[in-house]
């Protein structure tokens, strides 16, 4: 039987499903997170992801009273698959299909379906994901009309009622940031900045204003151009 008040989030360690993972704990009265290995470049992200549950439970007692388990799942295969900037020493251009070459084919469909699979065997309704179609870098797989074809797909496939997620979908990077503060305040805003990961290029050297980066790949431009614009 599934549970109308948990949620599963994917969650990577990054800005925006860190977001993600804050607006969930307001929503439901349970969540649990997952976050996937598949050989990323920047897999300095996965060390970052515990350390931003525990911050988490300092910034509200009601959000470590909710959160539950952490699923890390081991998906080196797709990193193997795939020829893109972001599983391979690469650098960053645009691919012959139009697409940045950061874009990793099916990454987020295998990511939903092992959430659903993982929900599933939990009695998780509700999965919850930061895709985003405003402010994006082109991927297919984070549209509105993908995601919800998937919503569609794995509640046929596994005859369920699973419930996509995506708060992030029809706003820009600033209103990211401004979403983190309405939901936690300037405390969040805190960790969003010293304990998150975007950059493609895996760098926690560099501390620029808004937190850790190269300041060169997309990832980091449009994490900078949202704060910039959040700020003024």
């Amino acid at each position: 039987m599934q549970r109308d008040q948990e949620a599963l989030v994917l969650f990577s360690g990054g800005q925006d499903s860190a977001t993600c993972l804050a607006w969930a704990l307001e929503k439901f009265n349970r969540v649990e997170t997952i976050g996937f290995d598949y050989g990323q470049r920047h897999s300095v992200e996965l060390t970052c992801r515990l350390p931003i549950l525990e911050e988490f439970k300092k910034q509200n007692s009601e959000w470590k009273a909710k959160l539950g388990d952490d699923h890390l799942i081991d998906l080196n295969v797709l990193g193997q698959i795939s020829q893109t900037s972001l599983t391979k020493p690469v650098e960053i251009e645009i691919s012959e299909q139009g697409l940045p070459n950061t874009f990793v084919p099916g990454r987020n469909l295998m990511f939903l379906t092992l959430s659903a699979s993982i929900a599933y065997r939990r009695g998780i309704k509700n999965l919850v994901t930061g895709v985003c179609e405003t402010d994006y870098s082109g991927y297919p797989d984070c549209r509105d009309d993908a995601i919800k074809a998937m919503q569609v797909v794995l509640n046929l496939g596994m005859e369920t009622r699973f419930v996509l997620h995506t708060p992030l979908m029809w706003i820009d990077k600033a209103s990211t940031w401004d979403m983190a503060e309405k939901i936690g305040g300037s405390g969040l805003i805190e960790v969003m900045k010293e304990f998150t990961h975007t950059c493609y290029n895996g760098n926690r050297s560099n501390r620029l204003e808004w937190g850790y980066g190269c300041n060169e790949c997309p990832s980091c431009e449009l994490r900078g151009v949202g704060y910039q614009k959040f700020i003024s």
